[in-house]
């Protein structure tokens, strides 16, 4: 039997996304009289891509497969940026499909050694799902020891929700748990049926009603680069640049790192909480085997 999950997550992302469009947006009149519904109505997208409201109303009941084309109208139609695109795609299994669940994980002995060789560099590698896979000392001082949680909850996006700590470090922690949300959201798309996923879905919208919030509004993004601030409590305020690479022998592990412009005075933080690391003595992952 065929689920239908992503085709209900499709009809309730383009749900999302249509009610957040005025319609002088997309170049509609707009009226002094209230509307009815928030943002565009179903037959207002569906003028726009020039297919029918009963064609366009079924796929938002997740009653009936969309055809690339469609989907390539409703994405302009829509205003969606590329990460928004490729989730939509995505999500009509029309980029990629799955045939079996995703083994476990783990990172190759030559990736461990770059995270180890990086000494003054943060360094992570995480897996599906946001999962921390590996880390380097200064990784461990910078953000948390993430020896001390056990491996099935040592999960970035959890972290981020469950940890006091996380919420005074980030010195705009909505900001970036809305990012971990919407890389999570892209991760659904693409395993919509990882039970561990799923079950940290429902754990953290049980638990923290700010993530309940953000993951029903539907916005997607890929890991790839940014600048986060950090009020760190040994060092102080951190600056820091990240970028994301994906390992080649799994697209599913991505290596962040964090870093600043050389003479600038986060660089020198970096170096001190670098020589505080090591007196603290903090683990860096284990070996790969």
């Amino acid at each position: 039997m065929t689920s239908n999950v992503p085709l209900n997550e499709l009809g309730e992302f383009l749900k999302k996304r249509r009610s957040e469009l005025r319609p002088r947006t997309v170049g509609l009149p707009e009226s002094d009289r209230p509307r009815r519904v928030a943002g565009l109505r179903r037959e207002e997208v569906a003028q726009l891509a020039n297919i029918s409201t009963d064609y366009y109303t079924r796929l938002e009941q997740g009653r009936m497969q969309a055809s690339a084309p469609v989907l390539d109208v409703l994405a302009r139609v829509l205003h969606l940026d590329d990460d928004e695109r490729g989730y939509l795609f995505q999500l009509a299994g029309k980029t990629t499909t799955r045939t079996r669940r995703p083994s476990r994980q783990k990172v190759q002995p030559q990736l461990q050694r770059v995270l180890d060789d990086l000494t003054a560099t943060p360094a992570v590698v995480q897996g599906r799902r946001g999962d921390i896979l590996a880390w380097n000392a200064l990784a461990a001082a910078l953000v948390t020891d993430f020896s001390r949680i056990p491996e099935k909850q040592r999960n970035y996006p959890r972290i981020q929700f469950t940890e006091p700590a996380m919420r005074t470090l980030y010195a705009d922690w909505e900001t970036s748990a809305q990012i971990s949300v919407a890389q999570l959201r892209m991760e659904a798309a693409k395993y919509p049926e990882d039970p561990r996923l799923i079950e940290l879905v429902g754990e953290l919208s049980l638990r923290d009603k700010q993530f309940a919030r953000w993951w029903g509004e539907h916005h997607v993004a890929s890991r790839t680069v940014g600048t986060k601030t950090l009020n760190h409590p040994v060092v102080g305020e951190l600056v820091l640049d990240w970028d994301t690479l994906t390992a080649n022998t799994d697209p599913d592990q991505h290596l962040t790192v964090w870093t600043a412009a050389p003479g600038s005075p986060t660089h020198e933080r970096l170096r001190i909480l670098a020589s505080w690391a090591a007196d603290q003595h903090l683990p860096a992952s284990p070996p790969a085997t």
